[in-house]
């Protein structure tokens, strides 16, 4: 096998990476910043053992001409996701406000559009039942990822104990399960939680979404740093005509979308409201 100074097992040039940082901005419009060569390497360097290729330059040819399904295995290996039940804990009371101010006169939908391996739009479930006694037929969510392999995750809603320990005794005693014999030291989601929750990968960056508007509410947490600020731009543009004039956007603690204002427009906390309905007659 080609080694490279310092131990590895593969050669890994600049021309590489930068071949790397064009086609992962290509296909699913994520950044990469120039010090993530590293993180590139040890990522990528799993898919060549997997598909057998000598080389980065090998596989990449392999991967722009035959592509197929490995280009789903590409983008799952250099997206992060970190996350946490009840992550960035300031937002759910305002959403829990909003959902009581829109009441049980009408339907409610909610968009999570980054839910990784679940527990973001599980703690939103978690809320809508709170906030309506558990009485929450009426509330939609739906929650897409770019990545399969945190959407299966997801999907089966079944965690390490330690994910949950810090969650209050109460919720954790009425939406979770203990495991027992073989998931001794795991927790599932109960059932009635699963089953208010569609799951759906949804490329941010591909022309046509399955979202049916109008939303009330989107959580767009913690993905938008990943993209450029044209690339954020456009999304946030076609979030806009889906969402209620009153709707609300959570976005993550270190984003900002100053640069969108003509859309969106700042209510604190990272949340943010539609610049349109702030505007006189509408």
């Amino acid at each position: 096998m080609p080694r490279e100074t310092g131990g590895r097992e593969f050669s890994f040039s600049s021309t590489d990476f930068e071949r790397v940082r064009k086609l992962i901005y290509q296909h699913a419009g994520i950044s990469l910043s120039p010090v993530k060569q590293d993180m590139v390497y040890s990522r990528l360097a799993r898919r060549l053992r997997a598909t057998g290729k000598a080389s980065f330059a090998d596989y990449l040819d392999a991967l722009e001409k035959h592509g197929g399904a490995e280009w789903e295995s590409f983008v799952n290996s250099l997206t992060t996701n970190l996350t946490s039940f009840f992550r960035e804990p300031h937002h759910f009371p305002i959403f829990a406000e909003h959902l009581k101010k829109i009441g049980t006169k009408r339907p409610i939908r909610v968009w999570c559009s980054a839910a990784s391996t679940g527990e973001e739009p599980y703690s939103i479930a978690i809320t809508v039942l709170e906030a309506f006694g558990g009485n929450a037929s009426h509330v939609s969510i739906m929650a897409s990822d770019l990545d399969t392999n945190v959407l299966a995750t997801a999907q089966k809603g079944v965690y390490p104990i330690d994910r949950v320990e810090k969650m209050d005794p109460e919720r954790l005693r009425r939406f979770f399960l203990k495991g027992t014999g073989a998931q001794e030291g795991m927790v599932s989601v109960r059932p009635e939680l699963r089953r208010m929750i569609q799951f759906q990968r949804i490329n941010l960056l591909e022309p046509n979404w399955p979202v049916k508007g109008p939303l009330d509410v989107i959580f767009c947490r913690n993905v938008m740093i990943y993209f450029d600020k044209p690339t954020q731009y456009k999304i946030l543009s076609r979030f806009d005509p889906l969402m209620e004039p009153d709707g609300l956007m959570f976005a993550g603690h270190s984003e900002s979308f100053l640069h969108a204002a003509d859309l969106f427009r700042s209510l604190g906390k990272t949340v943010y409201a539609l610049t349109r309905a702030s505007r006189p007659g509408k």
